[in-house]
């Protein structure tokens, strides 16, 4: 590994989670999408994250995740509002 984390990468506790979670797949057997001499799976996930031969994300902004708890909070007001005023008493 080198002193330097891959430019892509924005912080080293990133890598760091990178790749344990690619290193956890190789020990359950996905396959290594690069070649190393020495095929630990904790190195060759540290090849595979510095040769930017694996795909990842940063996921949603937590401002996009409030935003869709918001929506389902509210359609889920709304359904419960349609049912509740179902059940009216006739007289």
């Amino acid at each position: 590994m080198e002193d330097r984390i891959p430019e892509r990468i924005d912080s080293k506790f990133r890598y760091v989670l990178l790749t344990a979670a690619r290193a956890e797949q190789l020990m359950r057997g996905a396959r290594p999408k690069v070649e190393i001499p020495v095929p630990k799976p904790t190195t060759t996930a540290m090849a595979e994250v510095d040769r930017d031969a694996i795909e990842w994300g940063y996921g949603p902004s937590p401002e996009e995740q409030e935003a869709a708890a918001a929506a389902e909070a509210a359609a889920a007001a709304m359904a419960a509002q349609g049912e509740a005023g179902g059940e009216e008493e006739v007289h």
